[in-house]
């Protein structure tokens, strides 16, 4: 497999996953939200990512999460599955779940925390390449796992026959560049910012997308790309600001949060307009008032509010 075997492009977000306010997965909020996304134009989802809360959920409540989520999407828009796990051994598992539900792809770091070596990583992925049947995307998050993947291991992972894509969340614009200058040939590149860089990225065919921002803006994110490929450019940027303003007021040059945390502000982005974001789940708090009071301020200045 390469780029060529897949469709993937455009925004992809990273969804929330909803819980209860017993602690609990909430499947009829789920199932309202994945709606919702379908109804407003997204090109596709990842479940089970970061801003998903991967990491708090059980196998069982991941194996829901796919079930619910391919009954109502598989064959309508590209669904790729978080699959983050420690091991090869639990990706392999959860991968099997997703491929079972309909999904088309997964989503894979380097293992978290453990921060293994090149040569340990380029194994990690090389076990699940040899046991999965569904494409991979690559995914170089370094706040999240400790470790920036340089060009030479990207590449070298890319060889792999199933390794399809890259989301690149390293917040260095002239990282982004190099490697997708190297690699675009081969691999599907994500991580484009709706700006006139990334708007540029995707016009000169570096870039196929974006996967991030957990689609708070609805139907406006989508749009970026949308008017791009219709080749409206300024209508493009004039979205791409809306996403660049939420961007700018919540979160760093790394995609970490200002205040709180991702996840807990993108659910209370959705939560102010009335959408099922849910709760989040300790570790993650929820925000506090003054916090709140920032969400709703950016909210309203775009005219969502």
């Amino acid at each position: 497999m390469n780029r060529h075997d897949i469709d993937w492009r455009g925004y992809i977000p990273a969804i929330t996953t909803p819980f209860n306010d017993r602690d609990q997965l909430d499947i009829p909020m789920l199932g309202n939200l994945l709606e919702w996304l379908h109804q407003e134009g997204m090109h596709g989802i990842v479940v089970a990512g970061t801003t998903g809360e991967w990491f708090s959920m059980t196998l069982e409540e991941k194996f829901q999460l796919y079930k619910t989520t391919g009954d109502i999407l598989s064959g309508k828009i590209t669904l790729v599955a978080g699959c983050n796990a420690f091991t090869a051994r639990e990706v392999i598992v959860l991968a099997a779940q997703a491929q079972a539900c309909g999904f088309d792809g997964i989503l894979v770091t380097p293992p978290p925390y453990a921060k293994p070596s090149a040569r340990e990583i380029y194994a990690f992925y090389e076990d699940i390449n040899a046991a999965v049947n569904l494409p991979i995307c690559i995914y170089n998050w370094p706040p999240g796992t400790g470790i920036d993947m340089d060009l030479s291991l990207l590449r070298k992972i890319s060889s792999l026959d199933k390794v399809v894509a890259l989301k690149n969340s390293t917040g260095d614009s002239s990282k982004f560049v190099l490697e997708a200058e190297a690699l675009h040939d081969d691999l599907r590149i994500f991580g484009a910012p709706m700006n006139d860089f990334g708007a540029r990225l995707v016009l000169d065919k570096k870039s196929d997308g974006l996967m991030g921002a957990g689609a708070v803006l609805g139907r406006n994110q989508p749009a970026f790309f949308d008017e791009l490929w219709r080749g409206n450019l300024d209508k493009a940027l004039s979205f791409g600001a809306m996403d660049r303003r939420i961007m700018n007021d919540w979160f760093d040059v790394n995609y970490m949060a200002k205040f709180g945390s991702a996840q807990a502000i993108m659910k209370t982005a959705l939560n102010l307009q009335g959408l099922p974001g849910g709760n989040p789940r300790r570790p993650i708090l929820p925000l506090k008032e003054n916090e709140q009071a920032i969400i709703r301020t950016s909210l309203a200045d775009l005219g969502i509010l």
